[in-house]
């Protein structure tokens, strides 16, 4: 219910212009619409004539729309252990292309049973060849950090990538320039 006794009135097919409240009412009611306040805060406040029930359904329709457009990313979970195998690793690397591609982030862990947190370097070892297999899908977003008994990384689809996995670039090139060397040190002796 509008209290006021002026309105500024606007809308379509409407010359735009201050009337009085009643006046305004009966404009709306000719036309077979609704005068809804929209901006009670101005001096007079704005009016607007339209079919208010369908004002709400087109609101409704539009949020049903955002909300299926948006998509909640999930964090999928890869677990390792220090002596995963091969055909266990390419495994679990297919799967995380998969959930990259999918859109959701992926956190990959090494966990360390009873001796086994020893032998951390091959925890990480095994993670940073994770991050190399699936830099062409997903970013990392830090190196690998140890929590407790896990080592653990997290990955972010591309498409969403504010971070530029530069760190993981420089780690992967100088371990490539390393091997070529040791191997010509061998073909010497």
């Amino acid at each position: 219910m509008i209290k006021v006794p002026e309105v500024r009135l606007v809308g379509e097919n409407i010359e735009p212009g201050i009337l009085s409240t009643p006046d305004a009412l009966k404009l709306a009611q000719s036309m077979q619409l609704d005068l809804v306040e929209i901006s009670p805060g101005a001096n007079p406040p704005v009016c607007r004539d339209i079919d208010y029930n369908k004002f709400l359904y087109e609101e409704k329709k539009k949020k049903k729309e955002m909300k299926a457009k948006s998509k909640t990313s999930e964090v999928k979970e890869i677990r390792f252990t220090p002596n995963t195998d091969d055909h266990d690793f390419e495994f679990k690397v297919k799967h995380a292309e998969k959930f990259l591609k999918d859109g959701d982030k992926v956190k990959a862990h090494v966990q360390f049973k009873g001796r086994a947190i020893m032998f951390k370097e091959r925890g990480e070892l095994l993670l940073l060849k994770f991050a190399d297999r699936l830099k062409d899908v997903g970013a990392l977003e830090g190196m690998p950090k140890m929590e407790g008994k896990r080592m653990l990384v997290m990955f972010a689809p591309k498409s969403q990538q504010k971070k530029k996995s530069s760190e993981l670039g420089k780690l992967v090139s100088s371990e490539k320039a390393e091997k070529p060397e040791k191997a010509e040190t061998k073909e010497q002796e």
